[in-house]
Formats: structure tokens, C-alpha cells, sequence
């Protein structure tokens, strides 16, 4: 038996769309400081005294909306997606869920009952931020540690940028995509505090308006950038003019300033604009889950068709599509990267 496995990660899922299981979930989730990166004592504040009270009916809704007779689509994809690579591979590829079930501590125990010494570690993020790909390699570091566990970990990169994930989503893009629509990227948005926090020269991250564009080391920790890189790489792949495609951040919480524009306002004002044929893809997700299904899908499709849209095509996520796994197990073949941190108490 080899003595390497590897772990895929993504976000997480409640165990089910009921109410209690949702606040279980929004409850572990929220109160993460790379989530919600406030003291502890706000946090927990915040999270008990004003989410939890009200947000799980709305979202437990909303998950049954999506939900299929095999559970939550986040963990059918992901778990579809592990059983290819590991069959293409040929190696022990188990897979986790940052938040819910199953998790990460869990995987790593299993896997070290088996005598694995070694554990690649794959975040299902392309695009790097302290509340995604950071928090799960910190997590999994936390289980080796707590236990004591003799594995070595293994970090692979983000892969806004790697050749096969932009060739891949371009060809799922293109699949989707009618000669006369207009292309949104829609992208999860981040609280601008958090580029600021992640920016290792504490000096360049919106410190300027072409911020994203001037060279700089925050780019390896700037999700801004990062999707700008992605979208910008497909759009050519596709051979698409600028005024075919544009960029917008969905799924803001709270008062904060996230990064703009907000996809929302942009599918209520493109029709205003004479773009009244959209199709719309998630590159911040590799498999569908409520933010594509739910939010866009379902919400999003509202608010165009509402304000005088005609068509409207929702672009599924790479999910488990033969292409993506050979991607992925490409990028796995890959030598790993040192493991990287941001200081968050």
C-alpha cells in the first residue's frame, strides 16, 4: 500500500436542509475567525444574538430547494469527484468538508490508522483567501498536531491560473454559451478587510485603483486579483471581446464593504444596459452547492428576468465532468508547496 493519500476539502454542508441542522452548520461556520475575523467574544456576539436567532429558517429553505435524494449536491460532486481521481491515480484519495461533515479531523484519524505517512492536501478553491483555502490548511495542521498524528502534510497551490483548470472551465464555458450572450463571472465576494489583512507587504491590496494589475507578492494572497486573472484567461480562451463579459461578487453578509460590484445589482441593471441574454459562471466553485444552485440559479435568474431579461443560462460548475478530473489529477501529480499562513487570533 502506498504510503501518500490525499485529501480533497471543500467549504461544508449542514447534514440536512432542517432548521437545526442549518444552524448547527452557520454556527460552526460564522464563528471561524477567518470567516468572520472579529474578536471572539463580538463574534460569538454577532452569531448568536442576531444570525442564528433568524437567518437558519431562511437558509434551511433554501437548501431544500437544491437538495437531491443523495444529500447536499456540494458532497455528491466532491465525493464523485474524489472516487475518479483516486480510480485515475490509482492512490487513497479520501475527501472532507471544512465545515459539516465529513471532517477534516475525522479523514486525517482515518488515514492515519491506515499507516499513510503522508497526506496531500488539496483545498477545492482556485482562488486563495484567509477564509478558504487558508482555514483549511490551518485546520488540518490543528488535527496533526492535537493528535500528534505521524503525517506529513502537503499543500497544493491555488490554481486560478493553472493551464488545465482555465482550459477546462473555458470548455464547459463554451458548452453553455449561445453566440449572442453576455458572460458574468460571478465570484463569492470577500469584506475588503480581508485583502488588506492577507497582503504580506501591508501596503498594496486597494491601496490604489490598479492595484490589481501593478506586480506585486500580495498577488499570491490576493483573491481579487486572482479573479481577475481567471476571468480574464477564459474570456481569451473563448475569444471574447471586453464588452461580452464583466465581473461581479456575490453572497456579501453584513455591514462591511466587500468587494464590488455586487452581482445582485448588476443582474437588476444589465437589461437597463440592452443585455438582455446572460449566461452566468461561478469560477470561485468547482461544484455546485447553494450559492450556484440557490442564489444564481434560482434568485439570480429572478432578479434578471424580472428587470427585463430574456434568456438566462446558469453555467454548472465543473463538478465531476471527466475533463476536471483528469485536471485535477494532473495538478495532484504536481510537486506540493510549503504550507502558508496569515495570522489571525
Amino acid at each position: 500500500m502506498s504510503d501518500r493519500a490525499i485529501l480533497l476539502i471543500n467549504l461544508g454542508s449542514p447534514e440536512s436542509p432542517t432548521v437545526p441542522d442549518v444552524r448547527r452548520y452557520l454556527d460552526q461556520f460564522l464563528m471561524d475567525p477567518r470567516v468572520v475575523d472579529l474578536p471572539w467574544l463580538l463574534r460569538r456576539f454577532i452569531v448568536s444574538a442576531f444570525v442564528l436567532p433568524r437567518r437558519p429558517k431562511a437558509t434551511s429553505e433554501a437548501y431544500a430547494s437544491i437538495w437531491t435524494d443523495a444529500g447536499s449536491p456540494l458532497k455528491v460532486y466532491t465525493a464523485a469527484l474524489a472516487e475518479a481521481v483516486a480510480e485515475q491515480l490509482g492512490e487513497p484519495v479520501r475527501w472532507a468538508m471544512r465545515y459539516g461533515t465529513p471532517s477534516i479531523e475525522d479523514e486525517l484519524l482515518a488515514l492515519a490508522e491506515t499507516g499513510v505517512r503522508r497526506v496531500r492536501v488539496m483545498p477545492l478553491y482556485p482562488h486563495w483567501a484567509m477564509s478558504t483555502t487558508e482555514t483549511s490548511q490551518v485546520e488540518a495542521q490543528r488535527v496533526v498536531d492535537t493528535h500528534g498524528l505521524a503525517l506529513e502534510l502537503e499543500t497544493s497551490a491555488a490554481f486560478y491560473d493553472h493551464p488545465e483548470y482555465i482550459a477546462e472551465l473555458a470548455a464547459l464555458t463554451q458548452e453553455h454559451l449561445e453566440a449572442d450572450d453576455h458572460l458574468l463571472f460571478s465570484y463569492h465576494g470577500l469584506p475588503e478587510r480581508h485583502l488588506r489583512r492577507s497582503d504580506p507587504t501591508g501596503n498594496h491590496c486597494l491601496r490604489h485603483e490598479d492595484c490589481c494589475q501593478v506586480a506585486s507578492p500580495a498577488h499570491a494572497f490576493c483573491y481579487r486579483h486572482q479573479v481577475f486573472v481567471t476571468a480574464e484567461r477564459v474570456a481569451a480562451a473563448l475569444g471574447l471581446p471586453a464588452e461580452r463579459w464583466e465581473v461581479s461578487f456575490q453572497s456579501r453578509l453584513g455591514r462591511a464593504k466587500w468587494l464590488d460590484p455586487y452581482t445582485d445589482q448588476v443582474l437588476e441593471a444589465l437589461p437597463s444596459r440592452g443585455i438582455r441574454r446572460l449566461a452566468v459562471v461561478c469560477p470561485a466553485f468547482v461544484a455546485d452547492n447553494l450559492e450556484t444552485l440557490e442564489e444564481i440559479g434560482m434568485q439570480g435568474r429572478e432578479t434578471f428576468m424580472a428587470a427585463g431579461g430574456e434568456r438566462f443560462t446558469l453555467i454548472p460548475c465543473l463538478n465531476s465532468r471527466p475533463g476536471w478530473v483528469s485536471a485535477v489529477s494532473g495538478m495532484l501529480r504536481e510537486a506540493p508547496i510549503p504550507a502558508t499562513s496569515v495570522n489571525v487570533s
